[in-house]
């Protein structure tokens, strides 16, 4: 009876507000919530057994992260990415990969090729197993694992809190544009090219291959526009 309990105890240990963020981040993750769509709190209240405070602070911890607008009289939807935001957000985290690759490179401590042949090979299962969600998440979990190998706190807050909700949103519109084998075959380039290249010449690299698909997302603009729509 103890054991049966104790899921409840440590989940009512969590404030509600938090509770509610990290359910609405999850949701948008996961792609439930997708932009221009409406965030109704009574809905989400009634979901979470909470009342609608919690929910007003989580909505105004994902407004002020960029997640969410507040429209007057209208009411609190999904923020939908502009081109000129999504120009910026792959440029951004182009940047601040190509650090992370750098800092994973220079720390003796871990063992990056094992880590990231480990991921790739959890890539390759998924997409064995045809599971567009799981290759999808094996994909973030790749990069991920480069952003924690670094050991910069700082870099993997703002990647992991902040960029990670829009690189999940695009992905997810463009994840159907290319076949799983082709997403495996760029996944070990890439992984390759980090643990290969020379460390003076790794950050030019890394920027230099999300540059060229950063390219090849803009030539697709029409079919990926159709997600935001």
């Amino acid at each position: 009876m103890v054991t049966s309990k104790t899921p409840s105890k440590k989940r009512d240990r969590v404030p509600a507000t938090q509770r509610v963020e990290a359910h609405l981040r999850k949701t948008i993750l996961a792609g439930k919530l997708r932009p221009r769509q409406r965030i109704i709190e009574a809905d989400i209240a009634n979901e979470l057994g909470v009342s609608r405070g919690p929910v007003r602070e989580a909505i105004l911890c994902l407004e002020r992260d960029g997640l969410v607008v507040n429209t007057s009289r209208r009411g609190t939807f999904i923020h939908d990415i502009s081109l000129t935001e999504i120009d910026v957000i792959f440029r951004m985290r182009t940047k601040l990969e190509a650090l992370c690759v750098h800092y994973m490179r220079r720390n003796a401590n871990i063992d990056a090729a094992g880590l990231l042949n480990r991921m790739l090979q959890r890539l390759k299962i998924a997409a064995d197993k045809n599971s567009v969600e799981r290759v999808f998440r094996a994909d973030m979990e790749l990069h991920r694992t480069i952003w924690r190998a670094a050991n910069q706190p700082l870099l993997y807050r703002t990647l992991n809190l902040i960029m990670t909700p829009y690189i999940f949103i695009i992905g997810r519109a463009n994840s159907a544009r290319f076949p799983m084998n082709v997403l495996c075959k760029n996944h070990e380039q890439y992984v390759r090219l980090v643990l290969k290249t020379p460390l003076d010449k790794v950050e030019v690299e890394v920027e230099r291959y999300f540059n060229a698909l950063h390219s090849e997302l803009l030539g697709q603009r029409a079919p990926f526009l159709e997600f935001f729509t």
